[in-house]
């Protein structure tokens, strides 16, 4: 499966922060990965909606459930990143030949989705993207290009599926290579400057009117929710060699009635 390894415990000292750290943030993960599974919630409401079971989700275990939500709440996570980035750098989707900021968030939507090339990136997808989308020769829309490189490198990770069923597997090491990639877009979206010493995107802001980390709060959420499902995922499979090897040594028979 090309999971990470496990780090050795053996001949270390217990630590209680590290017992608590283990226990309670996969929950705080776990809360992250639900806080959306309704759909996109703003921040400021707290109604809980259940929606009724579709008929595809009988063909999907568990994992497979969660797998779906968080890949649909990390694009809505996306798409509010997307949102923001365009209020501060109007500039960027005057570039298109859309009327509007909210006809190009749709266009970068539906490519993403739907399995298709942006335009301007020449091809180029994922990480090829990511990296050309903030470089000083890329002259297009880079909000859109670098919204664009996420959102298929979130695919791609997955297989190049949104949603997951009994048929479908998952590399864990990829997925955990793409939190490692947010955190790294989330750097690059911080510090790329062009020629003259001005980011190419204005982001989180620090000065005397306050304080917007809303940008990095949205890759915070995206990082955690793929870090969760890659830890379900190595325990998944552990466990089904784990629950294999119990069977054989306890001869265990399974109930007829």
């Amino acid at each position: 499966m090309g999971a990470r390894p496990a780090s050795a415990a053996q001949g270390r000292p217990f630590d209680s922060s590290i017992c608590w750290q283990q226990s309670v943030l996969p929950v705080l993960a776990a809360l992250l990965l639900l806080s959306g599974c309704s759909g996109r919630l703003d921040n400021d409401s707290i109604v809980h909606t259940r929606s009724p079971i579709k008929p595809a989700e009988v063909l999907q275990t568990d994992v497979d459930r969660m797998a779906t939500l968080a890949m649909r709440n990390n694009l809505n996570s996306l798409y509010r990143l997307m949102n923001k980035l365009y209020q501060r750098n109007p500039r960027e989707w005057r570039k298109n030949s859309l009327p509007d900021a909210a006809a190009a968030e749709r266009a970068i939507q539906y490519a993403i989705e739907h399995n298709q090339d942006w335009p301007t990136l020449g091809g180029r997808r994922d990480v090829a993207a990511l990296d050309y989308s903030l470089s000083s020769g890329f002259q297009g829309d880079r909000v859109a290009a670098f919204t664009y490189a996420i959102g298929s490198m979130l695919v791609t990770a997955h297989g190049g599926r949104t949603e997951f069923y009994l048929t479908d597997s998952f590399n864990a090491q990829f997925i955990h290579n793409a939190a490692r990639n947010l955190e790294k877009a989330g750097w690059m979206l911080s510090q790329r400057r062009d020629a003259t010493g001005r980011l190419l995107l204005l982001s989180n802001e620090f000065s005397e009117q306050g304080n917007n980390l809303s940008y990095a709060v949205e890759f915070g959420k995206m990082v955690a929710r793929l870090d969760l499902l890659t830890h379900v995922l190595e325990e998944r499979y552990r466990r089904m060699g784990a629950n294999y090897a119990q069977s054989l040594f306890l001869l265990n028979f399974l109930p007829v009635q």
